[in-house]
């Protein structure tokens, strides 16, 4: 059994996979695993494959920081905090500028910097089974690893400060109400759903998705007169490539056996995705 809080796994199909693999700590961030978890980025930060799915053995994702490694260190307290939120934050910052798609797949408990770590995902697939809940404020901390950052983008600056400072519990089932996650499946569902979305992504269109990502970060803060000018050359950019033609082909080819007239001829009508 592997003794690494953390392993990078290289599938053949492209998938690569970031594993919290400390489940009887229910993959608690201490100083270790912190470093052990930015480390693992920047090795796929090198090489990150076509997709990358960020999951966790065990029944939790990950319960937040150690108190057990912060608590009894007096003076030395915040210094050993922070050197574990700059290791944390360094991993966050690496798998959201990833350039490739990123599936999170979350159940039990993401708690504090649990729960941006799982919203580093452009996808996040959700047990059942998930209790997303700050808690920061609980024990006199505040927001770590991105969690002030993303939540206003997600779900808005109210419900962002509901979370933060009451510390309200969210099920799956509120998270995806919420919009801080993609999809709930049950808890047996989990690990296959999230391997299977990071597999059909990694099997698309590489150039188009990466693109389309780029677009998606770049659209957040760019005003639309600008982001419609980077859509057009975006696309235009794409549309002359082999992928992208061979792909068109290969629908038309598709819908116009799918339109073959039966018994009588019918006009030629212009083909569009739609």
């Amino acid at each position: 059994m592997s003794t690494q809080p953390v392993r990078v796994v290289r599938h053949s199909d492209g998938v690569v996979e970031l594993l919290l693999d400390d489940p009887t700590r229910g993959n608690a961030l201490d100083l270790p695993t912190a470093e052990a978890l930015r480390d693992a980025a920047g090795h796929i930060t090198a090489d990150p494959g076509d997709a990358v799915l960020l999951r966790a053995a065990g029944n939790n994702f990950c319960v937040g920081g150690d108190l057990r490694a912060f608590a009894g260190r007096g003076a030395d307290t915040g210094p050993y905090v922070h050197a574990v939120a700059t290791a944390a934050h360094a991993a966050v910052r690496a798998l959201h500028e990833l350039p490739v798609p990123v599936v999170t797949a979350v159940r039990g408990a993401a708690a504090g910097g649990g729960i941006g770590l799982a919203l580093a995902g452009d996808i996040v697939v959700a047990a059942r089974s998930a209790r997303f809940r700050l808690a920061y404020t609980a024990i006199g901390l505040t927001p770590d690893c991105g969690a002030s950052w993303v939540l206003q983008r997600l779900v808005g600056p109210r419900r962002a400060a509901d979370l933060i400072l009451t510390n309200r519990v969210l099920t799956g089932d509120d998270a995806e109400r919420w919009g801080l996650v993609s999809q709930v499946v049950e808890d047996a569902e989990l690990d296959d759903t999230a391997y299977r979305t990071a597999a059909a992504l990694a099997a698309g269109s590489g150039a188009a998705l990466r693109a389309a990502k780029e677009l998606l970060r770049a659209g957040a803060d760019a005003p639309l007169e600008q982001q419609l000018a980077a859509e057009a050359d975006s696309i235009a950019a794409l549309a002359g490539g082999a992928e992208a033609q061979a792909a068109m082909e290969s629908f038309l080819a598709a819908r116009s056996r799918d339109r073959r007239p039966t018994g009588r001829s019918a006009d030629q009508k212009p083909q569009s995705v739609s």
